[in-house]
């Protein structure tokens, strides 16, 4: 099947999913994220079906299977909370209504934070609203995402996880999202991954991976901070991301890169280069690069 790796792009209202696509063509990518419209806010503009059907074209041409791109749900939603859970699930159904417009099959969802309640009720509100926003006809699955436990997230172990799948109805339209960055920062060693896949495996199951964050994290572990870093500059190493990029059980599934904007020098606080394609080559040669930030730099400030 071969490695499927791409990253987060964006989805502007003029262009939608051809820009998002382009975007992604443009790291060298076979396979993107997105937002369908800013993850800050619950604003969204209508699906153009004329320029989606331009942009499956484009996939087409490309070799980018539409079934492994992946739409991200706003992280500004939560299920947990039950003061706005009306809310939360009225837009999400809006959501994957969109994706099921969009013909993209998975939607990754940050499970909430226990704002106001125990963590056993947030859990349950959690399990509660994907019942009620999975009960449709769409074939699109929700995929709970692997959490840092920063503050009073839910979703920092399995066991919270495989309790919220256990009391959803639609198994076939549930799964799990794998962060690397977030694992770390939640206590799970990257350098043995294949026994933090046995674990998921006997707890929940590895055919409910639908989809890996591949990020290096600016923490130590059981840090609970949740900090990505570029693709071997943090704590987690390149080396251990490459075992966890080419691990044979997790061959079909979709690598997505969420890493950090490169500033312009070292004083600047803004974020201007994506270093998306030069973190995919140095994945794709299994080969880090130790001038990978200055490279990017370089690269770019010539355009």
């Amino acid at each position: 099947m071969g490695l499927i790796i791409g990253c987060h792009v964006s989805f502007k209202n003029d262009s939608q999913m051809i820009g998002s696509v382009n975007e992604a063509l443009s790291y060298n990518a076979n396979t993107f994220m997105f937002y369908t419209g800013a993850p800050q806010n619950t604003r969204r503009g209508e699906i153009d079906l004329k320029k989606k059907e331009e942009a499956l074209k484009i996939m087409e041409d490309n070799g980018i299977d539409i079934n492994k791109v992946i739409v991200h749900a706003p992280y500004i939603v939560n299920l947990a909370n039950r003061e706005n859970f009306d809310f939360s699930v009225s837009f999400l159904k809006e959501e994957i209504e969109r994706c099921n417009r969009l013909g993209i099959r998975y939607m990754v969802l940050h499970p909430g934070s226990a704002v106001s309640s125990s963590r056993e009720d947030a859990i349950k509100s959690i399990s509660d609203g994907l019942n009620f926003i999975l009960d449709n006809d769409y074939d699109v699955k929700i995929l709970l995402e692997t959490m840092a436990g920063k503050g009073n997230e839910v979703g920092r172990n399995f066991d919270e996880l495989k309790t919220i799948i256990d009391n959803v109805k639609y198994k076939d339209k549930i799964g799990v999202c794998l962060d690397t960055c977030h694992l770390n920062d939640a206590g799970y060693d990257i350098s043995e991954f294949d026994k933090i896949l046995d674990e998921f495996d006997n707890k929940i199951g590895i055919k409910y991976i639908g989809c890996v964050h591949v990020n290096d994290s600016k923490n130590i572990i059981d840090s609970h901070k949740d900090r990505h870093e570029n693709i071997g500059l943090g704590t987690i190493g390149f080396d251990n991301l490459i075992n966890v990029i080419y691990n044979n059980r997790l061959e079909s599934v979709p690598k997505i890169l969420e890493t950090p904007y490169v500033s312009r020098d070292d004083n600047s606080k803004e974020r201007e280069y994506p270093p998306y394609k030069y973190e995919i080559a140095m994945i794709r040669n299994k080969i880090f690069d130790k001038e990978l930030i200055d490279k990017i730099r370089k690269d770019n400030t010539r355009n």
